[in-house]
């Protein structure tokens, strides 16, 4: 038997609430700016420094993903 459970949390006010976006916001560009500099630096590197490192180019993306959001895409 399946049940619902209808929970109304407390209202946030507006300043409250513009902080809270505020502060995703700003972890959201923090975690685009550690995905840009990621990818540009492995990037950068050459094919002998990528194979020192175990990685193909083809997973530089996938690296930077990771690195930034803590999971594979």
């Amino acid at each position: 038997m399946a049940h619902a459970i209808h929970s109304k949390g407390t209202a946030l006010s507006f300043p409250a609430r513009l902080g809270e976006i505020f502060s995703q916001f700003r972890a959201s560009f923090a975690a685009w700016r550690t995905y840009r500099r990621t990818l540009n630096e492995l990037s950068s590197l050459s094919k002998r420094e990528l194979d020192d490192l175990g990685l193909d180019r083809s997973e530089i993306a996938r690296v930077a993903m990771d690195a930034a959001y803590g999971r594979d895409f």
